[in-house]
C-alpha cells in the first residue's frame, strides 16, 4: 500500500504551466510535498504527478473548462516521486504570463477528510464507467 502524505493545514501548493501543461514554475510547498526539486519539475508535463486512481473524466473536465478561459476547481489525488500520494483541493486559473504567453496557474490547499472521502467515492464510480 502506498504512503499518503497529508498536507499541513497551512500548505499552499502553487504551480504555473504553459498552455500545453508543461511546468514553468513550482513553489517550495509543491516541490516538498511531491518530493521533487524545482529543477526536476520545470520543463516536465504537469501530469508527472498524476496518480493512476484519478479518472480521465476529471482531467477532461479540467482541460475543457480552462480551454474556455474559465476557472476549474476540484479534488485531485496526486502521486509523489517516491510512489506515495497526496490529496489537494485545486483551483486552476487560465492566465496570461508577464511575457504575454498564455498558461495556467494552479493553487492547491488541503481538503477536509470528508471532501476526500466524497471524492474517492465519486472517482471510484467514474473509474468503473466507460466513455
Amino acid at each position: 500500500m502506498s504512503r499518503e502524505t497529508v498536507l499541513d493545514k497551512n500548505a499552499f501548493l502553487v504551480s504555473e504551466t504553459d498552455s500545453k501543461g508543461i511546468i514553468k514554475f513550482a513553489n517550495e510547498d509543491f516541490c516538498k510535498v511531491a518530493g521533487y526539486s524545482l529543477e526536476e519539475l520545470v520543463g516536465k508535463p504537469h501530469n508527472v504527478v498524476r496518480h493512476h486512481d484519478m479518472p480521465k473524466k476529471a482531467f477532461k473536465s479540467l482541460w475543457e473548462t480552462v480551454q474556455r478561459d474559465e476557472i476549474w476547481t476540484g479534488y485531485v489525488k496526486n502521486a509523489t516521486k517516491d510512489g506515495g500520494y497526496y490529496w489537494v483541493f485545486a483551483t486552476v486559473y487560465p492566465f496570461e504570463s508577464s511575457d504575454g504567453s498564455k498558461g495556467f496557474l494552479s493553487c492547491r490547499r488541503k481538503p477536509t477528510n470528508d471532501e476526500i472521502m466524497n471524492a474517492e467515492r465519486l472517482y471510484e464510480q467514474w473509474n468503473k464507467e466507460r466513455y
